[in-house]
């Protein structure tokens, strides 16, 4: 037969008007390579004036298709928080009583929606953490990378988060870098306590300069707070301070650019009373952080007593240079220290002694040429 430059639908036309005269179907079958129930087929549509086209395969009712009110809650909710995956859609809107589809479903409707994009999905990869045990155990704090505000001005926000719960304690935006950490550790310290100790990085705001000590450093301890660094270059020290920043900016700031530091202050509070009280973990078996987070029971007192040295060691007054002089060795501590008390002790590990202030170790030198060794600070 001539099957060259014919159609599908052509040939089943062919083979139907054959049909009509024909007086032995299974030898016509044979002819044009079909079964004899295919041609029946054939011959009955064309019966029923149905056509020749290929009818779809798929049901007419398709089971547990998801009603389009709910794809439509789910976009909507994408849209107003475009950060937000799957997982935590799925549990936010169960939460309001929306009944949901799997989070394979939610992310294949956001997928049919076009929100979602191939760069984005590489770049959420999964991270081992550290996480203390209790809230309150150790608060973590950075500034935010500074941002350009419509004014023209820069924005520069000093973050502080509980680790434990992911609670956003504090976002403070400002202008500048200086003079702000400290004002706002004491807020946050009335408003929930004290931590046992606080995370940063090496940052000149939070760590001395010239192996000294900052007055940051030194409230913290007058006040009984170990402060902690990560190590220099080592950023995934504070892996969840540098998701958490990724994910403001994912979330508001790619989308929104603040007029001025005044509109900076409301944008930023409002998202972060949504990260804590709306925006559900995968970390905390999606649960807000608002749902763990308890204020601390250390209250805050801006006047502090005067504290007590044992007796047992030297303690030896810095000079208004910030040296002491220990034993054979005039020994630099950091300007910071100006006339407090700082107690030496031997290092029974070792051939060290260690300098001392309050209740926290902060340096240990060598006692044979009085070298620093190191300046981290530890709790005694």
């Amino acid at each position: 037969m001539p099957w060259k430059d014919k159609t599908v639908e052509e040939l089943r036309k062919e083979f139907v008007e054959a049909a009509k005269s024909c007086e032995n179907l299974s030898a016509l079958c044979r002819e044009f390579g079909i079964t004899r129930a295919t041609g029946y087929k054939w011959i009955n549509r064309y019966e029923n004036r149905e056509g020749f086209t290929d009818r779809s395969r798929r049901p007419n009712i398709t089971a547990n298709k998801t009603a389009e009110e709910t794809e439509l809650r789910i976009v909507q909710t994408r849209s107003i928080h475009p950060g937000w995956g799957a997982k935590k859609i799925k549990t936010v809107l169960e939460n309001k009583g929306v009944e949901m589809p799997c989070v394979k479903t939610v992310n294949n409707i956001l997928n049919r929606y076009g929100c979602i994009s191939k760069e984005e999905s590489l770049k959420h990869k999964p991270f081992t953490r550290f996480e203390k045990e209790q809230c309150n155990e150790m608060w973590q704090t950075d500034f935010k990378g500074e941002f350009r505000m419509q004014d023209g001005k820069y924005c520069f926000p000093l973050d502080i988060f509980d680790d434990h719960s992911r609670y956003v304690i504090k976002i403070k935006p400002s202008t500048s870098t200086s003079n702000l950490v400290l004002p706002t550790f004491k807020e946050a310290f009335c408003e929930f306590g004290m931590p046992n100790s606080v995370l940063s990085d090496n940052g000149a705001q939070f760590a001395g300069f010239r192996q000294g000590y900052t007055q940051f450093e030194k409230w913290l301890m007058k006040h009984d707070v170990l402060p902690i660094h990560g190590r220099i270059k080592h950023p995934q020290t504070q892996g969840k301070i540098e998701r958490f920043h990724r994910a403001m900016n994912q979330e508001l700031l790619k989308y929104y650019t603040p007029i001025d530091i005044n509109d900076a202050e409301r944008v930023l509070n409002h998202w972060r009373n949504s990260y804590n009280d709306e925006r559900p973990h995968e970390a905390l078996g999606m649960r807000c952080p608002s749902e763990i987070y308890t204020p601390s029971n250390r209250t805050y007192c801006d006047q502090v007593k005067k504290y007590e040295y044992g007796g047992e060691y030297h303690v030896i007054k810095v000079n208004s240079w910030g040296y002491v002089r220990f034993d054979r060795f005039q020994i630099y501590l950091s300007e910071t220290m100006i006339d407090e008390l700082i107690e030496f002790r031997p290092n029974p590990n070792g051939d060290t002694f260690v300098a001392c202030y309050r209740n926290f170790a902060i340096g240990e030198f060598d006692v044979h040429t009085g070298k620093l060794l190191h300046r981290k600070i530890r709790r005694l």
